[in-house]
């Protein structure tokens, strides 16, 4: 039943009805069409904003398959980085001491990937280029640690084969036997000159003994010098060339007997003790060179000499503070 509307006259004080014409009733259809329209307009975009559309679940989900994904390849690179870590520490700490060899520097482990401005600048356009550019960094330096590594497990498979002349080249052995008269009397290190009257770098450790006391090669080797008087005042002197960076110098001898040009083997006869150069006793001067640079012979006599024995010796050299050249 369609309701019917009153309103109120003042001027008569009676009720009378309400007529509406065409005009009236096109207004109303208008209104009630417009507000429906604002009101649909709003309801969709609170629907937008509250609900996500099919289109955004799945570029949510994918998203965070991806997320999961680059976690997963996260780990897992972490995982690898911990093993070539391990890798490289056997290789400075275990394989390099026991072939006498330097190990990849570092720098060269860790340096950066040539042209990584532009190897990534495509990345960053992309979706989640951040997380990938990351994720690449990561991959490739991971790939240039395992590239250095694997360049030197090859270099020590090449050391391996040559173990045994390697073994035989390093200057193992004391250059004088241990025996009545013979005694360590200076060590490597900066020690008062005895002639000079001054503090200077001993580049070399002293053994006092009679003159005409043999010296013995310490390794395998060739003769490369035998002079009679050699610069730094020491005389009458051998240096011996072992192969793989090591020579060896026997220096203020009375008289040599190996001359230039033969080779020696470890334990072999090459001169007696003297004071010839620039000495102030008879002795042996001695010194272990490695690739150039002069290092504490000390650290080599470990093939003739038990661990009670070598020991005894290092406290020799703490307390032998003056050389004898």
């Amino acid at each position: 039943m369609k309701k019917t509307k009153y309103v109120y006259d003042p001027l008569s004080l009676a009720y009378r009805k309400v007529e509406k014409n065409w005009k009236d009733r096109l207004r109303d259809t208008g209104v009630f069409i417009l507000a429906s329209i604002l009101l649909g307009i709003l309801f969709f975009f609170g629907l937008q904003v509250i609900l996500d559309s099919p289109e955004e679940k799945l570029l949510k989900r994918e998203l965070a398959e991806t997320e999961m994904l680059f976690e997963q390849l996260d780990r897992r690179v972490a995982s690898l980085s911990g093993i070539i870590q391990q890798v490289e520490r056997r290789d400075d700490e275990v394989y390099r001491v026991i072939f006498e060899s330097d190990p990849p520097s570092r720098e060269n482990r860790l340096r950066g990937i040539s042209g990584s401005a532009q190897r990534y600048a495509t990345i960053r356009g992309l979706p989640n280029g951040e997380l990938l550019e990351r994720s690449a960094l990561k991959v490739d330096q991971l790939s240039q640690r395992v590239n250095v590594q694997s360049k030197s497990l090859d270099e020590l498979a090449d050391l391996v084969t040559k173990k045994e002349a390697l073994l035989s080249a390093l200057p193992a052995i004391r250059p004088l036997k241990d025996q009545p008269g013979t005694w360590f009397s200076s060590s490597y290190g900066y020690r008062f000159h005895p002639i000079l009257k001054k503090s200077r770098m001993h580049t070399g450790v002293d053994f006092s003994a009679p003159r005409m006391t043999p010296i013995y090669a310490t390794a395998d080797g060739i003769v490369i010098s035998n002079e009679r008087f050699g610069g730094k005042g020491f005389g009458k002197h051998i240096t011996i060339s072992h192969g793989f960076g090591y020579h060896t110098l026997y220096a203020h001898m009375h008289k040599t007997a190996a001359p230039r040009g033969r080779r020696v083997k470890r334990g072999e006869l090459i001169g007696y003790v003297g004071r010839t150069g620039r000495s102030t006793a008879n002795h042996l001067h001695y010194e272990v060179i490695y690739n150039g640079r002069r290092v504490n012979p000390i650290n080599y006599f470990f093939n003739d000499l038990s661990p009670e024995e070598y020991n005894d010796l290092l406290i020799m050299a703490e307390s032998a503070n003056q050389s004898m050249d």
